[in-house]
């Protein structure tokens, strides 16, 4: 006689929660990133060695890594007129979050507006200091009102 199958204990993480921890990791490899101007490619595999990936979106956090290194000059010049410092005089988390925000609201429409800025503002919280959080969302809702003009007239209606 054959025993059932056991069900299996782990339960399957959803597409949200592989996005949020792929954003997780993309933030701390572009912290990495700034501080170490290691390479890409380098940073990218030694996520993937060092961590257990199966419940991270691994596309995506790749494309937010290579895409916010790629982009980081358009990324930074699209906030920067809504600081109240200098880019360079931004703590390196608040300025990977702000620059992993501002990628999402420039290139990823898929993505709703409300969820990337909630997204970043999650990431301030968990990693960012005290406040972070509240001046992220500032900065990334005035972003939103000018690259997702259309989406956000088109909620309010």
């Amino acid at each position: 006689m054959s025993e059932a199958p056991t069900p299996n204990k782990r339960k399957k993480p959803s597409l949200t929660e592989k996005r949020r921890a792929a954003r997780s990791y993309a933030l701390q490899a572009i912290y990495q990133w700034q501080l170490a101007g290691q390479a890409l490619t380098e940073i990218d595999a030694q996520f993937r060695v060092d961590n257990d990936m199966r419940d991270v979106d691994v596309q995506m956090f790749s494309e937010l890594l290579h895409g916010v290194a790629t982009r980081k000059s358009e990324l930074d010049a699209a906030f920067a007129p809504y600081l109240d410092r200098a880019v360079e005089d931004l703590d390196p988390i608040e300025l990977a979050i702000l620059r992993i925000g501002a990628y999402e609201l420039m290139q990823r429409q898929e993505v709703p507006y409300r969820v990337a800025i909630n997204e970043s503002v999650e990431l301030a919280k968990v990693f960012g200091a005290t406040e972070s959080h509240r001046y992220v969302n500032g900065i990334l809702d005035k972003l939103a009102q000018r690259v997702r003009y259309a989406e956000i007239r088109a909620r309010k209606g």
